[in-house]
């Protein structure tokens, strides 16, 4: 347990670091031509470090939630879970503006 919390504690500085870059649109076009590929994309924005952090820290939420835990460590484990979704969101569309994506333009497209 002591190496995945070591490891979630390495992806929030991660996540950190790009919430700092997602704020500069110059430097997050740098990001947007480094993740060009579209196995390197989800929804049409980089699935870059920060993300895949987000999505890994979700999944060991998710695994602990399977573990024995009490009712109320399971509940800690629901609020964390709502926050990290949470924060998905508003990092994703940080990443939106940075870019100038128009998602609700594109969602009355479709």
């Amino acid at each position: 347990m002591v190496s995945s919390l070591n490891a979630a504690l390495g992806q929030i500085a991660t996540i950190e670091r790009h919430i700092d870059i997602v704020g500069d649109k110059k430097k997050y076009e740098i990001v947007d031509q480094a993740h060009s590929l579209k196995t390197n994309r989800k929804k049409g924005l980089p699935y870059d470090e920060a993300r895949q952090a987000l999505s890994s820290h979700l999944s060991r939420l998710a695994n602990l939630d399977k573990s024995r835990l009490t009712d109320e460590e399971k509940k800690v484990i629901d609020v964390r879970r709502s926050a990290i979704s949470a924060a998905t969101k508003l990092y994703t569309a940080r990443q939106a503006e940075a870019l100038g994506v128009d998602f609700e333009k594109r969602k009355s497209q479709l």
